[in-house]
């Protein structure tokens, strides 16, 4: 029987779907995890299937914000065998660390994984970047992410606290993906001079990596998850069209997009290397592109 006590720091969908995952593996969970506070928390919208044939699951979220938390959870990380860190920057800080540093030092976990994003290796002009590149990012939430991970990994060497970091390329899944956005008209063309090559991982295989590194952890180590095929998001947006068999949707200029939060995206072109993960972790990609991800979506649940 396989067990694991694992606390998790934020329950999005990463989180939700790693535990999941392992619950369709047979292992038995104990699982703790944190809410923000301005969340309207329903167990319902949290909940796990608890009745399985063979492994049981259990599981207990608690209040966790910049400025308060509910304090049952110090226990729990004190007993926790695994930790998952999921929550983002909050104005530029690591609210854990920034709150729990001293009850991470009573802490005895044989595995903490900190989630953080492809962003910090900024714009490398189309060119492949790994684990070893210049990271050198050019948006507020890549800056962010960067000085985190600078921050857990300080912590983790300071107390001999096993991390391994996880930069995260952009995520899809079932329920968030550009055949929904096709669907509800809720996407454009953006016309470039240029191609900017991005690349993307499906939320499932994602979770497959996580469960990999729970018997295969090197303390101290970095790794990017994504897939084989970085693309344009305009070259990707065409295949889903196919998909779908609709006409492409309308374009415009990338000077008259009103998001900033977009025109920071298309200041960055990078192809992210996977190698190091496939084979650290000798894991074979579930969705290997997008081309296999949309396809599944598509035929089973669209």
């Amino acid at each position: 029987m396989k067990n694991i006590n694992i606390f998790c720091f934020g329950f999005g969908q990463v989180a939700k779907n790693f535990i999941m995952k392992l619950h369709e593996e047979n292992f038995d969970i104990n699982c703790d995890f944190t809410y923000r506070k301005d969340e309207a928390f329903d167990p319902i919208n949290y909940s796990l299937t608890k009745h399985h044939a063979k492994t049981k699951l259990e599981y207990e979220g608690y209040q966790f914000s910049d400025y308060s938390f509910n304090n049952k959870i110090i226990s729990k990380i004190k007993k926790a065998d695994y930790i998952l860190v999921s929550i983002p920057p909050f104005n530029g800080v690591d609210i854990v660390l920034k709150n729990l540093k001293e009850v991470l030092e009573e802490s005895k976990p044989k595995w903490t994984t900190y989630l953080s994003s492809t962003s910090v290796y900024g714009d490398h002009q189309g060119d492949w970047v790994n684990e070893e590149s210049v990271t050198n990012p050019t948006s507020s939430n890549g800056v962010d992410r960067l000085e985190v991970e600078k921050s857990w990994i300080n912590f983790s060497e300071s107390i001999n606290l096993p991390l391994q970091i996880f930069r995260l390329s952009g995520i899809y899944s079932a329920n968030d993906n550009i055949l929904k956005r096709l669907k509800s008209g809720n996407i454009k063309i953006i016309n470039n001079k240029k191609s900017n090559f991005f690349s993307r991982i499906h939320l499932d295989d994602i979770s497959n990596v996580l469960i990999k590194s729970l018997s295969r952890f090197k303390k101290g180590e970095i790794y990017n998850i994504s897939d084989d095929k970085p693309a344009s998001l305009e070259e990707v947006t065409l295949y889903a069209c196919g998909l779908l068999d609709i006409q492409k949707p309308e374009s415009i200029e990338l000077k008259n997009v009103n998001s900033k939060m977009l025109k920071n995206f298309y200041k960055n072109s990078k192809k992210v290397s996977n190698k190091k993960m496939k084979s650290f972790f000798n894991y074979k990609l579930k969705y290997p592109t997008y081309e296999e991800g949309l396809s599944y979506i598509r035929d089973h649940l669209v």
